[in-house]
C-alpha cells in the first residue's frame, strides 16, 4: 500500500539546490527529461519551487520566464516512489498559477511526458513558435537542432489559469 502524503507547494531555499540537481538528473540519466547542471539550478533558484516530505525535497519545478508574455515550466520532477498522487499536478497548477500572477499569458514546456501535460491543458505545437526558447536557449543544448521533445503550450487569461 502507498503512503499518500500532504501536498504543500513551497518556495524552494538555497540549500536544497543539490537536493534538486539529484532528483532531476535521476531522470535525466534514465532519458526521461535534460539534465540540468548544478550551477544552472542555483543561477535560478529563484525560479523553483518545491515539494517536501519532512527536510527531504520529493519534488520539484521551475517557472522560468523568457519575456513579457512567455514563460516555459522546466524540470518538474517527483520522487519514483511518490508519483501518481497529484505531487507532480500540484507543482504544474503552483507553475500556472504564478504566471498568471506574473501577467504572463503563454506559459509552455519541452516534454518526453506530453500526456501528462495534457491533463493539465497544455495542447501539442511546433518548436518554431517558441523563437524565444531556441534562441536563448535551445540552441546551446547537445540535441539542437534535432530536439526530440514535444513542444506544448498554454494560454493564460486574466485570473482564468488552473487552480
Amino acid at each position: 500500500m502507498v503512503k499518500t502524503v500532504s501536498i504543500k507547494v513551497e518556495k524552494a531555499n538555497i540549500s536544497e539546490v543539490p537536493s534538486i540537481h539529484k532528483l532531476v538528473n535521476t531522470f535525466a540519466g534514465q532519458g526521461v527529461m535534460l539534465a540540468r547542471p548544478l550551477s544552472e539550478i542555483y543561477e535560478n533558484i529563484r525560479d523553483f519551487i518545491v515539494v517536501r516530505k519532512g527536510k527531504r525535497v520529493i519534488g520539484c519545478a521551475a517557472l522560468h520566464v523568457l519575456w513579457s508574455d512567455l514563460a516555459e515550466i522546466k524540470s518538474v520532477a517527483v520522487d519514483e516512489e511518490l508519483q501518481k498522487q497529484g505531487i507532480g499536478d500540484k507543482l504544474v497548477k503552483a507553475c500556472l498559477r504564478d504566471a498568471e500572477e506574473l501577467g504572463i499569458t503563454t506559459v509552455f514546456c519541452l516534454t518526453y511526458k506530453p500526456k501528462f501535460f495534457e491533463k493539465m491543458g497544455l495542447k501539442e505545437v511546433e518548436k518554431m513558435t517558441l523563437p524565444q526558447k531556441i534562441w536563448t536557449e535551445c540552441y546551446r543544448c547537445s540535441k539542437f537542432p534535432n530536439c526530440d521533445e514535444t513542444a506544448m503550450t498554454i494560454q493564460i487569461s486574466g485570473k482564468q489559469a488552473a487552480k
